[in-house]
């Protein structure tokens, strides 16, 4: 599924939400760079993070793994290297933030950490993050009522898809960060929640659908058919609806001078 997202790379960057600039404006106040802090966005995709911390007044290097999402990332202003991150050669380079937006949970949390520590200076920021939808109980149902139609037999649940997704996020929220304490290199890690609106027209949120992991395998006639279905539902409550999302974020600071992980698995 994580190697499914750039098959439509320019709907991706169309479509997906952004993240509340609150957030953006306090990891980058909070780094430790004196004038322009040096972030580095883990699994950057199109460079919708990377963008956001660019206009905050930082300094961005992206990391992602699929070409076709690190090419319109490239072509939108962003610097990247192709590579998984737990791979990703830093070449000695240190950052003052490292920042993932809707990432994270595709990268091994215990390597991630220990690479994240390993590149980050002294009092540098690791910001995890995640933006969580609530849609409207109507279109969940007629999502998920099309979804077992047209795939019954589906090998994963296509119906995560169209539910809300705040208590679905804890597991990954703790496996963050039992890892990153587990490092040892990294004060106590803090919770981050904020919450927003964002309102959609019919058309709008059946552009957003095929970029969401839950139907990006989908066969074309498949999705036709669940998106047909949730535009009926759509048009049934006037034609659009207001998206509730609440941003989680796992935030913590990388301790003072002392031996750095060397990117990898913590033995011991």
């Amino acid at each position: 599924m994580a190697a499914s997202f750039g098959v439509d790379a320019e709907r991706y960057d169309r479509t997906r939400p952004r993240y509340p600039q609150a957030m953006v404006e306090r990891i980058a106040a909070e780094s430790p760079g004196p004038d322009v802090p040096d972030v580095l966005d883990v699994g950057c995709g199109t460079g919708i993070v990377a963008r956001q911390f660019q206009a905050a007044g930082c300094a961005v290097l992206g990391v992602e793994p699929d070409a076709r999402m690190a090419d319109v990332a490239r072509r939108l202003g962003a610097a990247v290297d192709v590579a998984t991150f737990e791979d990703w050669d830093p070449a000695g380079r240190e950052f003052d933030a490292v920042v993932a937006g809707q990432t994270w949970h595709w990268i091994d949390p215990v390597a991630g950490a220990a690479k994240a520590a390993h590149v980050l200076r002294p009092g540098g920021r690791l910001a995890l993050f995640w933006n969580v939808p609530e849609l409207p109980p109507a279109v969940a149902e007629a999502i998920a009522e099309a979804a077992r139609r047209a795939v019954p037999d589906a090998p994963f649940d296509l119906r995560q898809g169209a539910q809300s997704a705040g208590g679905g996020y804890q597991p990954i929220l703790d496996r963050a960060t039992d890892a990153i304490r587990d490092t040892g290199a990294f004060g106590d890690a803090e919770r981050w929640r904020f919450a927003w609106e964002w309102s959609y027209t019919r058309d709008a949120w059946l552009d957003v659908m095929p970029t969401q992991g839950a139907f990006t395998r989908l066969p074309q006639d498949k999705l036709a058919e669940v998106l047909e279905a949730t535009g009926a539902a759509i048009d049934a409550m006037g034609g659009g609806f207001t998206m509730r999302y609440t941003t989680v974020a796992v935030v913590t600071a990388r301790a003072g001078a002392g031996p750095r992980p060397e990117g990898g698995v913590r033995r011991g």
